[in-house]
């Protein structure tokens, strides 16, 4: 048992680890990026705005005190006070100096709309703010894809380059043994030797620039990005599903276009409540008992109150016409957006097609090269050509073979960024 769980671990341990995925690196960059951070916020303001709109049915409680001094009160003709002396009867008057302490109490039984329509334009606006968020996170793949495929085309350049180590360094060593049997001059043996070394040069600059952008990639994204996988994009050339964002905020804008103009129709609209209003105080309500006595007293009234403000119909014009002019303004940046986001497929589908076309003669290309590489070899080793011959000719192959990976991935991120444009999910 205990050799087959040791065997079964080596055979794990000799299994080579996957790299991330572009998928995983986007999912990760967006959930890294500090902008999503936004979409917890926008909810929660929004729930406190709802909650404080909703407030609008409590009843409205407001204290009130004061003090005042009139210049003048009203009072008892003077002929009538004069009588009620006579009959012993001392009428005083209002006091010119007035006090009152109290509470006013209204409760909204209809508001024609308004608290309704200010929750809808409160949830519209989250929509577009949720909306301006996702467009902005969105941006995020587009900087993925870019590390993502520089990284991949970085990995095919460093393979391409051992391989060319390996083809000079077997030219390197045939041309020794013909030095030593005196075959070859050394300055040949020396020439592809310094040839090899300079492409060692150029790996380690390959491999500095490839540290960087996984450093880079692995910031962006919140984790460790160790190796990359060539992603597949078959699929997305086969499908036409997909949706940008930019559209989703379009809709929100114009939705929260239509609530504001609802809430214009609600302004227009007569408000019915109720009140109660209580003090204390001096005068009371009642004025002949006041007169006779200076004394504070309890007071109260309660009611209905019909009000019906027209003000509204001043501006409602203007403010219609105002909410036209922001529809207008969005279908108008709505097909502005539709027009050159075709444009960029356009192009983007050119593209394809051109790498598609020059990859058909890549492989053909690389196969004459090498051809000519090994005849290069071949003549060397009976001294037709001198080694500066078969230095070129190794770099031209290589260049061959640099180009047909360079072709294929060049035309996979425009696969990529092509499904960026339609905004198809990557898989």
């Amino acid at each position: 048992m205990k050799k087959g769980i040791l065997i079964f671990a080596l055979a794990a341990a000799c299994i080579p680890a996957l790299g991330q995925t572009l998928e995983e690196c986007q999912r990760a960059a967006e959930q890294n990026y500090p902008l999503i951070r936004q979409y917890g916020l926008i909810e929660k303001t929004t729930q406190l705005t709802l909650a404080n709109i909703q407030k609008g049915w409590l009843p409205q409680v407001s204290a009130t005190a004061q003090a005042t001094y009139q210049s003048d009160v009203a009072s008892w003709p003077e002929g009538m006070t004069s009588m009620m002396k006579g009959m012993g009867i001392n009428m005083k008057g209002l006091k010119k100096d007035q006090y009152r302490v109290g509470v006013d109490i209204s409760q909204t039984v209809y508001d024609g709309g308004a608290i309704s329509s200010q929750k809808q334009i409160a949830q519209e606006q989250e929509q577009v703010q949720l909306a301006q968020t996702e467009v902005s996170l969105y941006q995020v793949k587009k900087r993925v894809n870019e590390m993502y495929f520089s990284l991949l085309m970085l990995e095919e350049q460093m393979q391409l380059n051992r391989d060319l180590q390996e083809l000079l360094s077997g030219n390197e060593r045939k041309l020794e043994s013909m030095v030593k049997r005196g075959t070859a001059a050394e300055s040949d043996w020396l020439n592809v030797k310094a040839e090899r070394l300079n492409v060692m040069q150029q790996a380690t600059t390959l491999e500095s620039n490839q540290k960087m952008l996984m450093e880079m990639l692995s910031t962006f994204c919140g984790l460790e990005v160790k190796d990359v996988q060539k992603p597949d994009g078959a699929s997305l050339l086969a499908s036409t599903e997909g949706q940008r964002p930019e559209l989703k905020l379009f809709d929100a804008q114009l939705r929260l276009a239509e609530a504001q103009e609802k809430s214009l129709n609600a302004a227009l609209k007569p408000r019915f409540g109720l009140f109660a209003q209580g003090y204390y105080g001096y005068p009371g309500l009642n004025m002949f008992e006041d007169m006779m006595r200076h004394q504070w007293s309890l007071n109260g009234i309660i009611g209905a109150r019909l009000t019906w403000n027209i003000g509204a119909l001043y501006t409602r014009k203007n403010d219609k016409a105002k909410l036209q002019q922001q529809r207008l303004l969005t279908e108008s940046n709505r097909e502005v957006f539709l027009f050159n986001n075709r444009l960029e497929q356009i192009q983007q589908n050119q593209e394809i097609a051109r790498y598609r076309k020059l990859m058909t003669d890549d492989e053909e290309i690389i196969q004459l090269r090498a051809n000519v590489r090994k005849a290069a070899e071949s003549k060397l080793a009976h001294g037709i050509i001198d080694v500066n011959d078969l230095v070129r000719e190794i770099n031209q192959e290589n260049a061959a073979r640099v180009q047909q990976k360079m072709h294929e991935l060049e035309m996979l991120k425009q696969i990529y960024d092509n499904a960026y444009t339609k905004g198809q999910k990557v898989e």
